[in-house]
């Protein structure tokens, strides 16, 4: 463990010389700015409610919700920005450029190697998001008076789903260059997210097959069924006509996936981290 966390620091160093965090916050200052103006002019539009018969729906918490959604959805987008910027040229680009040599002859087991990248990565990105969803209900609060049903959930949903990301990006390290990786990795974003998408469609046309698809497709790609749990927590002790709104609304079809899915979302990791180990292995640098 102590080799690990030696990893990660020294990757984490060579990630501020190259201003990677610098490139991050210009995009979370310009992503809460943009924020907090949306937010108060949503708010702005819901007071006009006010006196009007809504037939039993709470605006206020109609636009919260859809406001927070649309955060944890860029949070997100955020973190897996994160991630490949510290991941995607964490073996192979390191090998050629001949940064990993002296690193592996002192020794230092590959494995420790790849759970020292993991293990920094995941962290910095865990904790970025979970800050950056905390200012964004902040601000949700202080400009609307609205606060998540649950916090805690919609967090560590965010802060897995891109440790899963981060470890995704890292394997492809091993046998892609950054660019493709890079790419790669994007895609595979793209991918969970039209799974989210096909079952939202899939709940609102009543179709099984697709809802399956949709399913699968997603917990091939837990990061989507954590981001989907999350959303569902927003909200999780809402009910009645405002309950209806909401599922009707962008976000509606967000479903927790239960304890199985953490359980899964740890496997996952783990069989990632195996099948990334193995291939380092196979690979002469």
């Amino acid at each position: 463990m102590r080799l690990a966390l030696l990893v990660a620091g020294f990757a984490l160093r060579e990630s501020l010389r190259r201003r990677v965090f610098l490139v991050v916050g210009l995009l979370t200052a310009a992503f809460l700015a943009l924020y907090g103006l949306g937010t108060w002019q949503v708010f702005k539009e819901t007071d006009e409610f006010d006196g009007v018969s809504t037939a039993g729906v709470e605006p206020e918490i109609v636009a919260g919700a859809t406001l927070a959604g649309l955060a944890m959805f860029a949070i997100l987008f955020l973190g897996t920005i994160l991630a490949v910027f510290l991941t995607l040229g964490a073996v192979r680009g390191d090998a050629e450029r001949g940064l990993l040599q002296p690193v592996l002859v002192r020794p230092v087991p590959r494995r420790t190697l790849l759970f020292g990248r993991w293990l920094g990565a995941a962290g910095v990105c865990a904790g970025y998001v979970v800050l950056v969803a905390l200012a964004a209900f902040v601000i949700t609060e202080r400009l609307g008076g609205w606060w998540p049903d649950r916090t805690l959930g919609p967090l560590l949903s965010l802060a897995a789903g891109v440790a899963i990301i981060a470890a995704l990006s890292l394997a492809g390290s091993v046998v892609l260059a950054a660019t493709a990786n890079g790419i790669a990795v994007f895609m595979l974003f793209g991918a969970g997210l039209t799974a989210g998408l096909l079952g939202q469609i899939a709940e609102a046309l009543g179709s099984e097959t697709l809802d399956d698809v949709a399913r699968v497709a997603s917990w091939i790609l837990p990061f989507e069924a954590l981001y989907q749990a999350g959303l569902g927590e927003l909200t999780a002790d809402t009910v009645g006509f405002t309950r209806l709104a909401i599922d009707l609304g962008p976000f509606g079809g967000a479903q927790s996936g239960g304890p199985e899915l953490w359980a899964w979302a740890v496997l996952y990791v783990v069989l990632v981290g195996l099948a990334a180990t193995a291939a380092f292995g196979r690979r002469d640098l």
